[in-house]
């Protein structure tokens, strides 16, 4: 079964949805920013290792295929 590019409308289509998500998420993306700057290391420690552990686990999964 072949595999269909998408078109010029959906290309548009999905940029302009695109746009206006991050139009929408503007104001708490800018929020977060400015708290950012104010988090401490063990805040920063919180997040970074979920994500190595998450990073590390997909990284083992794509060597065992």
């Amino acid at each position: 079964m072949p595999v269909e590019t998408m078109g010029l409308w959906e290309k548009l289509l999905l940029g302009v949805l695109v746009l206006l998500v991050l139009l929408w998420f503007r104001p708490g993306i800018k929020a977060a920013f400015k708290e950012r700057r104010d988090a401490s290391r063990d805040e920063w420690m919180s997040v970074l290792i979920p994500i190595a552990l998450v990073a590390g686990f997909v990284a083992l999964l794509m060597m065992l295929v």
